[in-house]
Order: C-alpha cells, then sequence, then structure tokens
C-alpha cells in the first residue's frame, strides 16, 4: 500500500484555501461561460450539454496537439484557451446542475498530482522515471479498486494506435515485454506472414484479426525504438498528403485533372517528386551538420 500520511502536510498546502485565488483572468472567463449560458446569454451557449460539446471536446484536443507540432506559439495558445473554454463550459454546466464546479476540478487534480508525486511532496526515493513510473501506476490501482485488472484504467475512447501504446507501455512498466529489438522485429514478421496467409484464405475474419495483430506489432515496435506510433503515422500523412499535393499541382501544369491520368504517369509524377524531395532532405542535412 502506497503511504500517504507523509503528503498531508503539502496537500493541505496546496488545497482549495490556496487554489481558489485563481488569477483574474481566469475568473473573467468562468464569468464569461457563465453570463453566456444566463437566461438572455447566447442562445447557442446555453443550449449545450456535456454530451454535445464532446466532438468539439476532442477536436479542439487534436487542435492543441497539430499546433504543438507546428510550432507556433501563436497558434498553440490559442488552441489552448479555445480547449481550456471548453473545460470551462463542461464544469459550468455541472454547476448548474449542482454537481461539481471548476473549484471542484481544480482541487481534484492537484490533489491528484501531490497523491501520485511522493518523491516531491513526501517520503519516496523514487529518483528516475522508470521508478516514477511504476509508482505511479500502483498509486493509480489503489485508488482506482472497483475494477483490481491491471489494464482496467485504459481508455476505450483514445485512438487505436495510442490506445495500443500505452497498453504495451503499462504491460512494460510490470516486466511484460519483450527484452532485445530483435524480438520485437521477429513478431512484426511473423504477423506479416500470418496476414498473407489471411489474404490467401479471403476469410474476411481472419484477415481482419491478422492485420489487427500486425499493426500492434509495428505499434510495439515504434515504442521499443522509443517512437511514439500516432506521432510517426502522422508525419508519415503528412508527407503523403504534401507530395499528393504536389502530385495535382504538375498534373494542372501539363493541363491534366485528377482521375483522368492513368497510374503509370501518376507513379512517373510520384518517384520524381519522391527523388526531389529526398534529394532535399539530404541536403538540408548536410547544411545543418556544416
Amino acid at each position: 500500500m502506497v503511504e500517504r500520511s507523509a503528503m498531508a502536510e503539502s496537500l493541505s498546502n496546496l488545497s482549495s484555501a490556496a487554489l481558489n485565488s485563481q488569477p483574474s483572468t481566469f475568473n473573467k472567463l468562468c464569468d464569461i461561460v457563465a453570463k453566456l449560458r444566463e437566461p438572455g446569454g447566447c442562445p447557442w451557449d446555453r443550449e449545450q450539454t456535456h454530451e454535445s460539446l464532446l466532438p468539439a471536446t476532442i477536436e479542439e484536443a487534436y487542435e492543441v496537439a497539430e499546433a504543438a507540432r507546428a510550432k507556433n506559439d501563436a497558434h498553440f495558445r490559442e488552441e489552448l484557451g479555445d480547449l481550456l473554454l471548453l473545460v470551462v463550459m463542461h464544469a459550468e454546466i455541472a454547476r448548474e446542475a449542482g454537481r461539481f464546479d471548476i473549484n471542484n476540478v481544480v482541487d481534484d487534480v492537484t490533489e491528484k498530482l501531490v497523491r501520485r508525486h511522493p518523491h516531491v511532496f513526501g517520503k519516496s526515493d523514487a529518483r528516475d522515471s522508470g521508478a516514477v513510473l511504476k509508482q505511479w501506476e500502483a498509486i493509480k490501482r489503489e485508488e482506482k479498486r472497483s475494477d483490481s485488472h491491471y489494464l482496467a484504467s485504459l481508455p476505450r475512447a483514445l485512438p487505436a494506435l495510442m490506445r495500443a501504446q500505452k497498453a504495451q507501455s503499462k504491460a512494460a512498466r510490470v516486466n511484460f515485454d519483450w527484452t532485445e529489438l530483435r524480438d520485437v522485429l521477429a513478431k512484426v514478421e511473423e504477423e506479416l506472414g500470418e496476414t498473407k496467409s489471411a489474404i490467401a484464405s479471403q476469410d474476411r475474419q481472419s484477415l481482419e484479426d491478422e492485420i489487427g495483430d500486425l499493426l500492434f506489432a509495428v505499434v510495439n515496435l515504434a515504442r521499443k525504438c522509443k517512437l511514439d506510433a500516432e506521432s510517426a503515422l502522422q508525419t508519415a500523412t503528412d508527407k503523403f498528403v504534401a507530395r499528393f499535393n504536389r502530385l495535382e499541382d504538375e498534373l494542372r501544369a501539363r493541363g491534366k485533372r485528377l482521375g483522368d491520368v492513368d497510374l503509370a504517369e501518376l507513379d512517373e509524377i510520384w518517384n520524381a517528386i519522391k527523388k526531389m524531395t529526398n534529394e532535399r532532405m539530404r541536403k538540408d542535412e548536410r547544411s545543418s551538420n556544416d
């Protein structure tokens, strides 16, 4: 059992009394959201529910990620604000129903941070990242005793790649993991072979199962290479889109349109674009090393 009493003093110092003195700009935001939802406020805002705001909440979280990857501070700040607005809106809807308010939200996350960082606020001797993550998982399991299974807290709503990597990472923290990278590569090759067999069998259910296993194995390969599978696929998709846009531009320059050109010509343009971009990347790498 994780000892919590050692953190009591730190927790009390950071609890609601201290946190209720939020900056005036944050209070102003909360007041504006409350006014928008009051009688006589904005009809659209007054109609919103937790459920109706879910698509926007998910969309804004992705837009935050996109802005962070773009390294555009102004855009990043704007998107963080949009996401914060939705957090405040959800909290205001709950306050109106008498369930909780934004102060409860802030108190809860503050208490959680203190509780799950005994190496900072308590007497734990965990010091490296690996030990800290294992400690976090142990505390989290103690808190969530309603389901005794270790992976019970794995969110089903996560994107599939992200959920797969999170499941693998959590399993690795309790030593359920390949020790050598070559074993992970062998698993990818094994799953690819089984996928080929499923294709040959023309069994759709078997094919779906094997492609799923193959994707799971590739995600594990990314994890073992210390890469984020979701980000890696996002980068690959961005690269494909950029090249496809250039292919479309080249077709227009030739007086042609997508859909009117055969695969041979498309491949010719695509390969030329790929060669050009690869050469540019190598040139940029040489310049950065000079």
